[in-house]
């Protein structure tokens, strides 16, 4: 047991140094960043890096391009769940498993064929070619289906019994039961959006386009010596502060709700 958690507190540490060096190097000097332990902390580097590249324009896209994918997820795995879930039709079991099959395949190995749809739809370099090959979630669907399989069927008889529509169904049952599954879903969706990086990378040319994992590779890229570490740092930490604050938030209702879904 001892050793068990001594391994775990050994690999949590492993991924946590390199964190906390970013965020010291963040806030140290320039001059003295290279130098060793400084108890001299500073903004300049974060109003630095502001000013030095549209930071403001890179995060109003990932925001737009986050939420945009979310919102249209949100509907197509709740409908797309409760079909697999609750509904009788020819074939089900077998759909959901070539459904599932999306899960294996790596995202990499789309790329090309999703350029050639965008290409031909003409979104090349805009906020919508960059969302439109993950408006639907395969993940979220099993997940959100396991959820309704949970729910008692008596709820769903008695709400048929009182005149309540499929839709309605959705609304006043399913989707309030929930919601602890659509916020760790949520969590997931917007973590992978804001962490995109080789699709937007690969369909985006312009700044009014362009997230905020690409600006940063850009950003990180014009600094060739190690004395702009503390630049470099201080934009990485403006990347990924929303994520690390949106997780803390939700950190308990993410795990359980994974629990309650019946993943293991």
């Amino acid at each position: 047991m001892l050793i068990g958690y001594g391994v775990m507190y050994l690999l949590a540490a492993l991924w946590v140094i390199p964190l906390l060096w970013m965020v010291w190097a963040a806030f140290m000097p320039k001059s003295e960043t290279l130098n060793g332990w400084s108890w001299n902390f500073t903004l300049e580097n974060f109003a630095h890096v502001w000013q030095a590249a549209p930071f403001a324009q890179y995060y109003l896209n990932t925001l737009l391009i986050a939420g945009g994918v979310l919102a249209v997820q949100l509907v197509t795995v709740t409908l797309a769940s409760f079909a697999f879930a609750r509904l009788n039709f020819w074939g089900r079991d077998i759909i959901f498993v070539l459904f599932l099959v999306q899960l294996m395949i790596p995202a990499d190995v789309l790329i090309f064929p999703n350029y050639h749809v965008i290409k031909e739809l003409n979104l090349l370099d805009t906020k919508l070619g960059i969302m439109a090959p993950f408006f639907v979630s395969a993940f979220g669907v099993f997940l959100l289906r396991q959820m309704f399989k949970q729910l008692p069927a008596e709820l769903e008889e008695a709400a048929v019994m009182e005149g309540c529509s499929k839709i309605g169904l959705l609304a006043r049952i399913y989707v309030p039961l929930s919601i602890p599954v659509y916020v760790s879903f949520a969590v997931v969706s917007i973590s992978h959006q804001w962490n995109n990086f080789l699709w937007p990378l690969i369909i985006t040319n312009s700044v009014e386009n362009r997230p905020l994992t690409v600006g940063l590779a850009i950003f990180a890229q014009s600094f060739e010596t190690g004395a702009q570490w503390a630049d470099v740092s201080a934009a990485t930490l403006l990347v990924i502060a929303p994520l690390l604050v949106l997780f803390m938030i939700f950190q308990r209702r993410f795990i359980n709700s994974f629990m309650h879904a019946g993943i293991k």
